[in-house]
């Protein structure tokens, strides 16, 4: 191995400590103790090896913000069974939405942190532009199915990710109380009425 490739292995491998003991930090701290000083601290380098890396904390978040939504996007695409029926769908989609989020409460909390997706940040991000083109794609095929021509599908797909950050936002205030992850009936019970509501 030659000293350049030599010393690239080494700054990815900077890299990826950074990521780690960010991590840490954030798990045992929280999202607002996390700072390029302590992060620094915490790989054993100054803080400009940070900045190297990452032009500023907002860079790290942004970093654990996309890989969140890829996460999110490859278990909501393995929850889907695509030769069922589109509503059968939607209520696949909502329970790994659900599950991600209570197995992920951390990273979940930056990823919505300000709450649902806007336009901007769904058109910026690859990862977010799967999940909501995939919402949208079975919530269009409910509407066909329905033959309702009122339905609105730009809305009821607003409403869709409403209902499902409403109740994960909700059920996330109790989950450390609890020792087991089981899918949560209200997220069951809204969804049932919301994939109703397109034949109303």
């Amino acid at each position: 191995m030659g000293i350049s490739e030599r010393k690239q292995r080494q700054q990815e491998e900077v890299k990826l400590e950074i990521i780690r003991c960010s991590w840490e930090i954030v798990e045992e701290q929280g999202w607002a103790n996390l700072s390029i000083r302590k992060i620094a601290d915490a790989i054993e380098y100054s803080v400009p090896v940070v900045y190297k890396h990452f032009e500023n904390k907002e860079a790290i978040i942004a970093h654990f913000v996309e890989d969140g939504f890829y996460q999110l996007k490859n278990e909501i695409y393995e929850a889907i069974h695509p030769e069922e029926a589109p509503e059968k769908q939607i209520k696949q989609l909502a329970r790994a939405y659900w599950v991600f989020a209570a197995r992920n409460p951390k990273l979940y909390e930056i990823m919505f942190g300000l709450g649902i997706p806007t336009c901007e940040s769904i058109r910026s991000s690859q990862h977010v532009q799967c999940v909501s083109q995939k919402m949208e794609e079975l919530v269009n095929a409910v509407i066909d199915k329905s033959k309702n021509t009122e339905n609105d599908g730009h809305l009821k797909l607003r409403t869709l990710w409403s209902i499902l950050h409403g109740i994960v936002a909700i059920d996330l205030l109790s989950l450390e109380q609890r020792s087991d992850i089981c899918p949560s009936v209200v997220l069951e019970d809204a969804i049932d009425g919301y994939v109703r509501s397109f034949t109303i």
